[in-house]
């Protein structure tokens, strides 16, 4: 006799009917591990920020912070306490026509550093660039004197200037003509130091423009030659265009770099002769650490601090417009 086992049919449920929930511990936990390696970041990104911006805080931020209060008041450097006279030492500045000067010759200063070495920086990269002989040594040499100290710089540049001794004296004797007093004329000592800035920083421009030109892309200067664009086509619709975020860069830093310009000056013509070398930089030395005016420097310095910030802003905002990334 054999026994047939039934099995139970099996039940249908209807798709619309309720379902079993899910259970909702799974997703929290999920919820919860982010929020905890969240915290783990930001505690991290702490651990290794606060750090630097204590020292940004205490070595940069602070000192102006301090220089600007300072140039509310008035300061010997010699009484235990400064006297608060508010916007006095600005008014006083701004009504000087000796600071208007000063500021007239930083201008002049800048525009003709910044101008003359981004110009010839381009040139010298360019010519670098070329595949010649000896054109590594020839950089190796043009970039040298970015790396020295300037006070050895305007100590070769002094023998160099000099009307009785120098070079200058053999080179303008040859042309049947007197050597200028470079730096002891009102005439020619900013032009003087013109020179000796941009034969220093030109090598540094050169360098890093050639480090671009080097990274252009090939094919694109292919295409243009292909397509019959003469050298100074090339250069000026597409090489130039290019080269543009490195122009930037150089721009920000030189114009930066004109403003705090100060050991050339010192060593060369302290500011002179009557004054026809003192930009901001030496200016804020002079008032402060000559003439013991604290307040005056501490407001010569923040008027620089607010040039260098309106440059840079504009820099930022319109030159930036014109970069090809």
């Amino acid at each position: 006799m054999s026994l047939t086992v039934q099995r139970p049919a099996p039940t249908m449920t209807s798709p619309s009917g309720p379902r079993p929930e899910r259970d909702p511990a799974p997703s929290a936990r999920r919820r919860g591990g982010r929020a905890r390696r969240r915290r783990r970041e930001y505690l991290l990104f702490a651990l290794f920020a606060l750090p630097n911006l204590a020292l940004i805080a205490v070595f940069a931020y602070w000192p102006v912070i301090g220089n600007a209060y300072l140039s509310l008041t008035r300061w010997d450097m010699i009484a235990p306490q400064p006297t608060f006279v508010g916007l006095d030492n600005y008014a006083t500045l701004f009504t000087d026509p000796s600071f208007l000067r000063v500021l007239r010759i930083t201008a002049v200063w800048v525009v003709a550093v910044v101008g003359i070495s981004l110009v010839g920086g381009l040139a010298l990269a360019l010519l670098f660039a070329a595949k010649v002989p000896g054109r590594r040594a020839v950089s190796a040499l043009a970039f040298s004197p970015h790396i020295l100290s300037g006070a050895a710089v305007a100590a070769v540049w002094l023998f160099l200037f000099d009307p009785n001794y120098g070079l200058s004296r053999v080179v303008f004797s040859a042309l049947g003509m007197d050597s200028p007093h470079w730096t002891t004329s009102s005439r020619w000592a900013l032009p003087a130091l013109i020179i000796v800035a941009v034969w220093k920083g030109v090598g540094f421009v050169a360098i890093v423009y050639l480090a671009a030109l080097q990274s252009l892309p090939g094919d694109v200067l292919e295409a243009a030659r292909l397509d019959g664009a003469g050298r100074w086509k090339t250069f000026r619709h597409i090489v130039f265009p290019l080269l543009s975020p490195t122009t930037f860069f150089l721009a920000v830093t030189q114009v930066i770099g004109a403003f705090q310009s100060f050991d050339l000056i010192a060593m060369m013509t302290s500011g002179g002769p009557a004054e026809a070398t003192t930009t901001l930089s030496w200016f804020v030395y002079s008032q402060g650490f000559m003439q013991f005016k604290a307040g005056t420097a501490a407001a010569g310095a923040m008027i620089m601090f607010v040039l260098l910030l309106i440059v840079t802003a504009v820099q930022m905002r319109y030159v930036e417009k014109k970069v090809h990334y």
